[in-house]
């Protein structure tokens, strides 16, 4: 007879204990230990069952397996298709998080609509009904000339993994849908579904299956308060493709946003606008990002970052107003606090703009969130525009990381972002001075090189110009 014992799983962390506490040592959330029944089996003494990922472990060459690196299947989405490195590879397992709401079963359950024209799809739910898929189904081609549904698309709803594989091996798919991993579990585990070991153990099996099989599997994961992926931390391990969906729930754009790729670059974003019919795709972000900026506004920068292999224009907002309050406020909506703080004191120190008395506020419009240097020089163009009252100049892009003793650095893919501002009709790029000379900088854009952030803001307002009343060192 098998023994049990029963131990206490952190969900938040996975850290296991062997009594229940109310708060995790690890992690520190509280309530957060779940106790699960451990069976233990007596050792078999016969020979092992293999569980490998084809059924055999055999030593073979390289070059007598198969698989190229052009062996995809064309995703008509065409931001979809960017983030995973130009389309889905067969047997892969991808996971997609985001908050509650910001629009997951959708981008999939289009994603599995477009499919469904050339593949077919199986689409698991343990969520919601068939009824209310095909309901959604149907607002998504509202808009489109073809409004009926495609029958390779096959619904289901089921929560039980085992049963799972078993309409797996009855339909033959090429493309799995999971919504989501912690609705799943599996019957040979006392623990409820969604805890640490329902996660991991179905995670892997859902993996096992991808490799053997061939299918392509996609699962929805739940985020935390933190916004990470709900469950262990091995689940971001097993698989292959770690995409998330972040946006504003009150804004219209969604970034679809890769930190885990093993088929394509890491930190690659795609662009959605959410409507009324789904997501739909922005092939122009930078476009789309600036047109509502107010040209010649003080506080008013435009900043060229680099998301993947993307250069995007973002407009960055910075005001400055006295304080009211004992200590001056820093209010960032988009750049890192830290960051703002770094940028407020050089600008302070070296540059001499007193803001130890001023609340100083930034913003990223579009509800983007800018985490490379390289925007600090457009986040302290917009703050010293404010605190001056005078605007930077409209034709210009501001491209910089900012060191401590006020000198400029030069970013990396220094060529892409000034072709992309190029483009877009900027006249001006103000960047830090090369080291050595660029030769393959575009010839449409005229260069204003600077060593430090003094020297930049001088070119930036036209000459360093100064309102009467303000006294800047």
């Amino acid at each position: 007879m098998a023994k049990t014992h029963s131990r206490y799983v952190c969900q938040q962390c996975g850290r296991v204990t062997a009594s229940y506490m109310g708060k995790c040592p690890q992690c520190g959330e509280f309530n957060s230990l779940v106790e699960e029944v451990i069976h233990e089996e007596k050792v078999s003494k016969k020979k092992a069952a293999v569980r490998g990922l084809t059924g055999r472990s055999e030593p073979r060459p390289i070059d007598q397996f198969g698989g190229d690196a052009e062996e995809r299947i064309h995703l008509p989405i065409g931001e979809f298709a960017r983030v995973l490195g130009g389309g889905i590879v067969p047997g892969s397992i991808v996971l997609v998080g985001g908050d509650p709401g910001i629009g997951k079963s959708t981008l999939l359950l289009q994603m599995a609509l477009e499919m469904a024209d050339q593949q077919k799809v199986l689409y698991v739910s343990g969520e919601e009904s068939e009824r209310q898929i095909k309901m959604r189904a149907l607002r998504l081609k509202a808009g489109d000339k073809k409004t009926d549904l495609p029958t390779n698309l096959l619904l289901v709803t089921e929560t039980n993994l085992e049963t799972i594989f078993n309409h797996v091996r009855g339909t033959s798919p090429t493309l799995l849908v999971i919504d989501s991993i912690q609705t799943m579990y599996l019957s040979e585990l006392d623990s409820s579904a969604g805890s640490v070991s329902q996660v991991r153990e179905c995670s892997s099996q859902l993996r096992e299956l991808a490799k053997s099989s061939g299918i392509s599997v996609f699962i929805i994961g739940h985020v935390t308060k933190e916004g990470n992926i709900a469950g262990p931390r091995v689940l971001e391990h097993i698989v292959d493709t770690v995409l998330y969906l972040e946006g504003d729930r009150f804004q219209a754009y969604r970034l679809l946003r890769s930190v885990k790729n093993r088929f394509g670059a890491t930190a690659e974003v795609g662009v959605f606008e959410m409507r009324g019919s789904g997501l739909t795709e922005v092939t122009n972000p930078s476009e789309a990002f600036l047109a509502e900026r107010m040209v010649n506004a003080p506080g008013s920068a435009i900043a060229v970052t680099m998301e993947g292999t993307r250069p995007l224009l973002v407009e960055i907002q910075g005001l400055t107003s006295p304080t009211q309050f004992g200590n001056a406020r820093r209010t960032p909506n988009g750049v890192d606090f830290n960051r703002l703080l770094l940028i407020a004191a050089v600008l302070t120190r070296r540059v001499g703009i007193k803001l130890s008395e001023q609340d100083i506020f930034v913003n990223v419009v579009s509800g983007l969130k800018v985490d490379e240097p390289a925007a600090d020089l457009a986040v302290a163009a917009a703050i010293a525009s404010s605190w001056k009252d005078v605007p930077v100049r409209a034709e210009a892009v501001l491209i910089g990381e900012i060191g401590l003793a006020g000198e400029l650095r030069m970013p990396g893919q220094m060529q892409i972002r000034l072709r992309e501002a190029a483009k877009l009709g900027f006249k001006i790029a103000i960047v830090p001075k090369a080291i050595r000379k660029m030769d393959d900088w575009p010839k449409n854009i005229e260069i204003i090189e600077a060593r430090s952030l003094t020297q930049a803001l001088d070119k930036a307002f036209a000459g360093g110009v100064k309102p009467k009343g303000r006294k800047v060192a």
